[in-house]
């Protein structure tokens, strides 16, 4: 039997993390393990107690220890502005910038006919209660500019109407970028979201 077979195992697992491939998942575990009470341990620990704590956010679909999450929670987000969003990784996007004070709905993906995403799938039954539920005035879209995003932003606004004011995020040149190195889909989106200086 081999030494390192629990090793080996752990750096499969960690290989099969997004962003991490065998490389680099075989130097993470070779750090974590010549630094083991400093980080190996205390990380261990913490992904026990995450892995017994974690869960999903009732209302919006966020991932936190409770089941209404602090966003909800809040009586300050309760401004009326729900941003609807495909994953809690564009959430915690959003809420790193600190720009947006309303609350937040998790999708759970979006609609893709190719892998079989229908709108039973999603949480749009789910937005549609919290629209009337929270006195809801405005739903902002921040859906990715891919075409399975835009087809599921058609279909929330078709199913939606015009009981609620629907917005979207803006989309064209990013602040820094240079117009020779961005997409032509980017470019024609900017020229067309113009806006007077």
């Amino acid at each position: 039997m081999s030494s390192t077979k629990d090793i080996e195992a752990l750096i499969e697992l960690m290989a099969k993390m997004p962003g991490l491939g065998p490389r680099s998942a075989r130097r993470a575990v070779l750090h974590l393990i010549r630094k083991r009470a400093l980080q190996m341990t205390p990380l261990a620990d913490l992904m026990t107690h995450v892995a017994a704590t974690a869960r999903e956010c009732l209302n919006c679909g966020n991932i936190g220890t409770s089941d209404i999450c602090d966003i909800c929670n809040s009586e300050k987000r309760a401004n009326g502005q729900i941003c609807v969003v495909e994953d809690v990784s564009d959430l915690w996007a959003m809420e790193r910038t600190g720009a947006f004070r309303g609350r937040y709905h998790v999708l759970g993906g979006t609609l893709s006919a190719l892998d079989g995403i229908g709108p039973e799938d999603l949480a749009i039954p789910r937005l549609k209660d919290r629209i009337s539920a929270e006195d809801v005035t405005e739903v902002i879209l921040a859906l990715n500019a891919t075409i399975d995003g835009q087809t599921t932003a058609h279909y929330i606004a078709d199913v939606l109407g015009p009981s609620v004011s629907l917005t979207s995020l803006a989309q064209g040149v990013p602040i820094g970028g240079e117009l020779d190195y961005l997409d032509d889909g980017t470019i024609s989106a900017a020229l067309s979201a113009r806006k007077s200086l």
